[in-house]
């Protein structure tokens, strides 16, 4: 199983780099801190084996980003996906 978002972070990714700015709309949507700039990289994704995974999903959910926001950028993901950086979170 595979994680397209490797991770959200505040700070400013470098050009090269494919990443999103998260608007502030869906950054209320995820639940996420409207006030601060914040970004998805795509360049990365985790994979990791659910059956015996480290990593909860929290309880009860923070949020989501809408389909609108997402769904396009999860297909540029998937174009781009050979090129992209494997991070493993299985031991």
């Amino acid at each position: 199983m595979f994680s397209p978002i490797r991770r959200v972070t505040t700070k400013q990714p470098e050009a090269s780099r494919f990443a999103v700015e998260v608007p502030a709309i869906e950054k209320r949507r995820a639940g996420l801190d409207a006030d601060r700039r914040l970004w998805i990289i795509f360049d990365e994704f985790n994979t990791d084996i659910v059956g015996n995974s480290f990593y909860l999903e929290p309880e009860p959910p923070t949020g989501r980003f809408s389909k609108a926001f997402f769904l396009p950028l999860l297909r540029e993901f998937i174009s781009r996906r050979k090129s992209a950086t494997e991070v493993s979170r299985f031991r």
